[in-house]
């Protein structure tokens, strides 16, 4: 199977430095990083490691998904899907990812809303992202449209 790599060159401290995170492997960009950014509410053009999270768990949960829809004998038309990744201050000191929520809304045919919510929990399960994820809380909000 592949590696895909990423890199990230960073300068100075957290609160004053920044850094570029290159997406090595596709080499579709790179990106502005820096903690300031990633602690507001307001991105304000920068990245961060929570929004590269939920790029990540959003496609291999959309790509997992219509997998499983296949499997199940429907046709998957069109999956919308949304992560919302949030930091939050850890307990133990510094931060955390203290969830994730995910929200799919799917087209699809040959399937009936319990089927497609069966399917859609399976998903949210066996997506190598969520595993990957172990010990963070997956939240799921799965409709057909």
């Amino acid at each position: 199977m592949p590696i895909r790599t990423a890199r990230t060159a960073w300068n100075g401290t957290l609160q004053d430095g920044g850094g570029q995170v290159e997406l090595t492997s596709s080499k579709v960009g790179t990106y502005d990083v820096s903690f300031p950014r990633r602690a507001a509410d307001e991105a304000g053009g920068v990245t961060s490691p929570e929004e590269l999270i939920a790029a990540a768990h959003s496609s291999c949960y959309a790509m997992q998904l219509s997998a499983l829809l296949g499997e199940a004998g429907a046709t998957p038309v069109a999956l919308e899907v949304t992560a919302d990744v949030t930091l939050s201050p850890d307990p133990a000191g510094g931060f955390r990812i203290s969830g994730i929520a995910l929200k799919v809304r799917g087209e699809v045919e040959n399937i009936d809303a319990d089927g497609f919510a069966k399917a859609a929990d399976a998903a949210k399960a066996t997506c190598p992202v969520s595993k990957a994820l172990t010990g963070t809380e997956i939240t799921l909000d799965a409709a057909l449209d």
